[in-house]
């Protein structure tokens, strides 16, 4: 990519990860621009864009020949100007490097096919999934020029979640305070337990182990330092999901790493899947579900009291944990 020029070309970023899309633009205008520092750089919304406005921020400016134009969201571009961008593609225009960002799905997808037909340069930017944060999370503070070992990585990620640009955000925030530029465990509680320690995550982990408990009174500091409501309820049907996922695994002998990526969960979280194992029937997890589904459209605004449906969801799922065919009881 950095040995071949930008101007005269069309660049495709595509993919749902945010993060890397962004920083993919970054990287692309940065160069564009060491190629030809009076160029002008004009960003825009697809779906803001009609004939005469395509036409103007690609024809370049009154006052810069050279232009770099980045393109987003372009799954929202009017379909009439399809033929209109693919004719970039066929003839290049010298002055301009154009940065096409489109967000995958398949709204879009006919234009992100003839792009990719007509051999564009492309960046995919998949999703980085929950097993993987860790593993960016050590990547992301070697970028940076510090370092961070992968039990403290993965404890940096059991604290905010399996958000990418979260974890970037904690890695940047840590390193700058680190005069050794380490970022320690002692470093990650310090800095993330009041916002950290009680999240979604902490909820649905009490939950899942039947601490009833313990999760109503993470739920309730969750909700007072500004938790959303529906971050609860998805975090407890990801949970609920790997768990289900595991009962088709359970006869296999998989190493952690491989079970990882087939539950979509980060390593450290396999032992406490298959521990749990013992104590969730898949009637029992269907269950669940349902209940969970039932607090997300209550939180999403069918009920006046998100508060109160997420609890009696707490309860409920609790209870419905450990209810064996033989027994009728939890562990």
């Amino acid at each position: 990519m950095n040995d071949q020029p930008l101007f005269g070309r069309v660049v495709l970023v595509s993919g749902p990860e945010a993060l890397l899309a962004e920083r993919a633009v970054e990287r692309l205008v940065r160069q564009a621009l060491a190629e030809r520092p009076a160029a002008s750089v004009t960003k825009v919304e697809a779906g803001d864009l009609d004939a005469g406005g395509l036409a103007e921020v690609t024809g370049g400016s009154l006052f810069a020949e050279e232009s770099v134009v980045v393109i987003n969201a372009l799954s929202e571009l009017d379909q009439t100007l399809f033929d209109a961008v693919l004719a970039f593609v066929q003839s290049p225009a010298e002055e301009l490097a154009l940065i096409l960002v489109h967000p995958g799905g398949n709204k879009g997808k006919g234009l992100l096919d003839k792009l990719k037909k007509a051999k564009v340069t492309t960046i995919d930017c998949p999703t980085i999934k929950a097993w993987e944060v860790p593993q960016f999370a050590v990547a992301e503070t070697r970028l940076l020029g510090g370092s961070i070992d992968k039990a403290v990585a993965e404890r940096l990620v059991e604290a905010l979640g399996a958000d990418a640009r979260a974890v970037a955000g904690a890695v940047r925030q840590l390193l700058a305070d680190a005069d050794d530029r380490v970022i320690t465990e002692a470093s990650v509680r310090r800095y993330f337990a009041g916002r950290a320690d009680v999240t979604s995550f902490t909820v649905a982990d009490h939950v899942m182990g039947g601490r009833r408990d313990e999760a109503l009174g993470a739920l309730r500091w969750a909700l007072e330092t500004g938790v959303p409501p529906v971050l609860v309820t998805s975090a407890l049907a990801n949970a609920l999901r790997s768990q289900g996922k595991y009962t088709d695994f359970a006869s296999q002998r998989m190493r952690d790493g491989d079970l990882a990526r087939e539950l979509g969960v980060p390593p450290f979280k396999v032992k406490e899947v298959v521990a749990r194992s013992r104590s969730w029937t898949p009637r029992g997890l269907a269950s669940a579900l349902q209940q969970v589904a039932v607090a997300d459209a209550a939180v999403k605004g069918q009920a006046a009291d998100a508060a109160f449906a997420l609890e009696r969801l707490v309860i409920a799922v609790t209870e419905l944990r450990g209810r064996r065919p033989d027994s009728g009881m939890g562990r």
